[in-house]
């Protein structure tokens, strides 16, 4: 009985230390959602889709306070929002990587959807490989866990047994499965909005779709389709570096294309502005093509 009332204390100290760090997010009509702390002077990250509107936002503080903040920006394609709240003197959790954890740890989901702070446990139940969302933007880890997404809870902590928050919690990325946006995508995803203000998004220009390729051009590609090439927009980044119609797409920089998800995915944001060389196939010959990638309005 000692034991089970020592681990019991244990969580709701681990709750209490969290929650200094957990925020209400009050910027949707109906209920209210979640937001954690990532600076002490007020950077807020919480889910996208728990913020439907652009101004008149507030933050309530773990001291009761409510406080107006401000849109930084947002990325649906990986459900982060993040905001700045007109505040100093924050408690920032403790954030890790993903490498912290591993599948069957216990977790705790924390959520402020009202003036107090909520907790529900599980455990990880499945971790994978890096992947790309439904809307096109990159997951750094696949974070799957078994914990009950309360309203409310959406932009919240997922927090491990020493305390340390290990991502961001939404239930809208994948219907019906409750994913943790992991520490890694987290801040990737904040530090671009803060220094952006949106997430650069690359522009190359074409509309394409998968095809098969011959048997000795997928020997030599390494890979058995390609994009071929139905259209290139004029003045785009693909028709000035010579892009024509009919070719066919097997490579951006080092890494295959077999899907314009996949390509979409390569067209991220550190390589907007960069020359890239892409790997055609056009007349039956291999060639690479530099182009400089634009950006996405």
């Amino acid at each position: 009985m000692d034991t089970l009332k020592n681990v019991s204390n244990e969580m709701a100290q681990l709750v209490e230390t969290v929650g200094a760090g957990v925020v209400r997010v009050e910027a949707r009509k109906r209920m209210s959602a979640t937001g954690v702390v990532m600076t002490e002077d007020g950077v807020i990250a919480t889910s996208h889709h728990v913020v439907t509107r652009d101004e008149n936002i507030r933050v309530g503080l773990p001291n009761g306070e409510t406080v107006e903040a401000v849109l930084v920006g947002r990325d649906p394609s990986t459900d982060l929002a993040i905001l700045k709240a007109d505040v100093s003197g924050l408690t920032v959790p403790t954030w890790v990587t993903s490498n912290e954890a591993a599948v069957g740890h216990l977790v705790l989901a924390l959520g402020r959807p009202g003036n107090t702070v909520q907790a529900t446990l599980g455990v990880v139940s499945a971790l994978g490989d890096s992947f790309q969302a439904p809307g096109g933007g990159k997951i750094d880890r696949y974070f799957q866990t078994d914990v009950v997404m309360y309203p409310g809870f959406s932009g919240g902590p997922l927090a491990a047994a020493d305390g340390a928050v290990l991502g961001v919690n939404t239930s809208a990325l994948m219907r019906g499965t409750s994913l943790t946006i992991p520490t890694e995508t987290v801040k990737r995803v904040a530090d671009a909005l803060l220094e952006h203000g949106h997430i650069k998004r690359g522009y190359l220009g074409v509309t394409a779709q998968t095809v098969r390729l011959p048997e000795s051009t997928a020997a030599e590609a390494g890979q058995e389709t390609g994009l071929l090439v139905a259209s290139v927009e004029p003045e785009s980044p693909a028709a000035q570096g010579g892009i024509l119609l009919g070719d066919v797409i097997v490579k951006l920089g080092d890494t295959g294309t077999r899907s314009m998800d996949e390509l979409l995915s390569l067209l991220m944001g550190d390589v907007v502005g960069k020359e890239v060389s892409v790997t055609v196939v056009r007349g039956g010959e291999m060639a690479t093509i530099p182009v400089t990638i634009g950006e996405r309005k």
